[in-house]
């Protein structure tokens, strides 16, 4: 995991940096703080040593009892100067909730406290999550400081509307929330990691296929597991699309989403998506029919005894895609498949679809799958097989992508599919 040293400047949003700080540890990650002076007057740093587990530093002259080590790390021998120790030691600097006056520091070169100090001393990833009032917030200096930090690398994370600080006042302003915050500093983490460079197209959810204007023929697919993937493969740096079909789950950062609504515009979206990528992942549940005549406006109920409804066959996207495929390119498809004899029918949909590999889960199970947080699959291969047992969602999209990593390392980037050039 990853050494962040957070910045806290003043503002009654300190108090989301103990959450954001609390969410970073319990995924692993290590922690110090450096606090600003004005922002003891909101959350003292006895806080945030007791969440981080390490001493929070404020001037630039104090001791540092750590020595500029993460916690998990050895303490150095000697004492290194604070501000340039912390900062050569991260993985990133975050700064949040950064005010309009450590902004304006930080985009003019600053370092008049110990935070602006070892910003200008960083070469690590800079985050910057402002938090102000709406008309600090959008008054042309700090706009310009944003689009000047912007310019030079740093990750701006912006700010909500809503509720300020003072009674009454309402606008932008409004600090990020820390999962997101999170979010946007796992994925600067993500820049070098084991998919940097590719593009991964995910798809998610369940197609709706219309009977007339209000009715629709549809499946149960939440989109949850595609969306852990999406998000698992930009934590690994990769860049990333999800096609998203009526999936309500909110986006993870710095993940591009396409929203459609039936099998053929999720295929009309992949055929444009498809070539520009390196690795498809078909996590979605396209319908296989749909009906033949759907009515442009609503059926009426009234004076009808029954409704015949004549289906018709949907394109298999997936298939129709491999057929397509450049020999770098890696596809992995998702076979919903119930009870005995799941997994033999897996493998025989990999070999006459062409994939790299395919999941498959048994949708017989009502504890897994479908609406819920946990999955329980066979990810299968032209080499074998690997069970992932009951586990949350975005455990079992780890798996898959590791597979993916796999794969793609033995074959060099060429396709693993028997057959293929």
């Amino acid at each position: 995991m990853a050494r962040i040293l957070l910045g806290v400047t003043g503002g009654i949003a300190a108090y989301k940096a103990v959450e954001l700080v609390r969410l970073a540890t319990k995924a692993g990650h290590a922690v110090r703080v450096i606090q600003t002076r004005t922002s003891l007057e909101f959350v003292g740093r006895a806080t945030f040593e007791g969440v981080t587990g390490a001493p929070v530093l404020v001037d630039e002259f104090e001791r540092d009892p750590a020595r500029g080590a993460f916690p998990g790390d050895p303490v150095p021998e000697h004492a290194p100067i604070s501000h340039l120790e912390l900062v050569a030691r991260c993985d990133v600097l975050c700064v949040a909730p950064a005010s309009a006056n450590t902004i304006a520091k930080l985009a003019h070169g600053l370092a008049d406290n110990l935070l602006s100090s070892a910003a200008l001393a960083n070469s690590a990833p800079l985050v910057i999550a402002p938090a102000m009032n709406n008309r600090m917030y959008e008054h042309p200096a700090t706009q310009s400081n944003l689009e000047l930090l912007r310019e030079r690398g740093a990750r701006i994370v912006a700010p909500g509307t809503g509720s300020l600080a003072s009674k009454g006042e309402w606008g932008v302003g409004r600090l990020a929330e820390p999962p997101e915050i999170l979010e946007t500093v796992e994925a600067t983490l993500a820049v070098g990691g084991p998919l940097d460079g590719l593009r991964v197209l995910v798809t998610a959810g369940g197609t709706r296929e219309p009977i007339d204007s209000v009715r629709y023929v549809g499946n149960r697919s939440s989109g949850r597991m595609g969306m852990a993937l999406a998000q698992e493969a930009a934590r690994r740096g990769a860049e990333v699309t999800v096609v998203r079909a009526n999936v309500s789950l909110p986006l993870p950062a710095g993940i591009r989403a396409l929203d459609v609504e039936s099998a053929a515009e999720l295929e009309a979206a992949l055929r444009a998506e498809f070539p520009a990528a390196d690795v498809l992942v078909m996590a979605a549940a396209p319908a296989d029919f749909r009906p033949a005549s759907p009515a442009a406006d609503k059926i009426a109920k009234a004076g009808r005894e029954g409704l015949v409804l004549e289906l018709e066959p949907t394109t298999d996207i997936l298939a129709a895609l491999a057929d397509e495929r450049r020999a770098d390119q890696t596809l992995v498809g998702f076979a919903a498949e119930h009870g005995e004899g799941a997994v033999e029918r897996g493998r025989t949909k990999l070999v006459s679809k062409g994939l790299d590999a395919i999941v498959v889960n048994d949708i017989s199970r009502a504890d897994i799958g479908f609406d819920s947080e946990e999955n329980e699959v066979t990810i299968v291969f032209a080499a074998g097989e690997q069970t992932v047992r009951r586990a949350p969602k975005a455990e079992v999209a780890a798996a898959i992508l590791d597979v993916v990593q796999e794969l793609r390392t033995r074959a060099g980037g060429r396709s693993t599919v028997e057959g293929k050039p």
